[in-house]
């Protein structure tokens, strides 16, 4: 059984959660989805929530954390995926607690079914996951479980939109008119606050803050060619309505689909 934390932020943006992300690992949200994250923040209307799925206790370590075990790991992630909450004005924090190997578990019921408690109290009109053209196994795993979640439920619950995320395969190789592009170009210092949160994870080698603003910049320069600059950061995202609008879409074939898509513009440029 999961151990699971529901997080209310002292600072808390309290209006109606119109935008959640459900992700696999502390910091993803932070990496992904800071759309949500900073329209809920400036708003007076509305908020953004988040549900993070796994424990935590499998991450790469080093430096003063290197002799740290899974179980104190755990804590110290969740107590940064609070201190972001906070920073940021997240309406809650849902701290699912499951171990990777269950997240990647496709018999794994327990975790569907919270999704769908999460999305039928919230009803959020914004829902982002992760992209299922993901590298990461677990991320997929989640992607896959929000996915069957959403399909289950009736339409009174279905989001107007519905995001696949960039995290461990960015997406700037999506044919250009299929991506979502996210206009990250405001706070850009609370963008770095937030990932600086994650101690624990740049202290383990991996300099997060550095590589997902320079990613945002990146994308914003390289999207178009022949015209300047319309943002100055951008995350990509895509749009996966479809696998809820059409329960018979094969999630593979869709995803297949983008790849077909590159296919195709690479042999009509050549």
């Amino acid at each position: 059984m999961a151990n699971k934390i529901l997080y209310l932020p002292k600072n808390r943006n309290p209006n109606k959660v119109e935008y959640l992300c459900i992700c696999a690992h502390q910091d993803d949200n932070e990496i992904m989805a800071m759309d949500g994250v900073l329209k809920g923040y400036d708003s007076k209307d509305f908020s953004f929530a988040l549900a993070v799925t796994a424990d935590g206790g499998g991450s790469a370590r080093t430096g003063k954390f290197k002799d740290f075990t899974d179980e104190m790991m755990k804590e110290i992630r969740i107590k940064e995926q609070e201190k972001a909450a906070e920073i940021g004005r997240y309406n809650k924090l849902y701290l699912l607690g499951y171990p990777s190997k269950e997240i990647k578990d496709k018999n794994n019921e327990e975790i569907v079914n919270d999704y769908i408690e999460i999305i039928k109290e919230l009803r959020p009109k914004v829902i982002y996951t992760h992209s299922i053209l993901d590298k990461h196994p677990t991320h997929i795993g989640v992607a896959l479980k929000v996915i069957e979640a959403l399909r289950r439920l009736s339409k009174e619950y279905m989001p107007e939109e519905f995001y696949g995320c960039e995290v461990w395969r960015g997406l700037d190789w999506i044919s250009d008119d299929k991506k979502v592009g996210f206009d990250m170009s405001n706070h850009l210092d609370l963008q770095k606050d937030i990932l600086n949160v994650f101690e624990s994870q740049i202290a383990g080698g991996k300099s997060y803050t550095e590589a997902s603003i320079g990613r945002r910049y990146a994308n914003a320069t390289y999207f178009q060619s022949h015209s300047v600059d319309s943002y100055k950061l951008v995350n990509y995202g895509i749009d996966m309505k479809e696998l809820l609008t059409n329960k018979k879409l094969s999630v593979k074939a869709f995803a297949l689909s983008f790849v077909d898509d590159l296919k195709k513009e690479i042999e009509s440029n050549l």
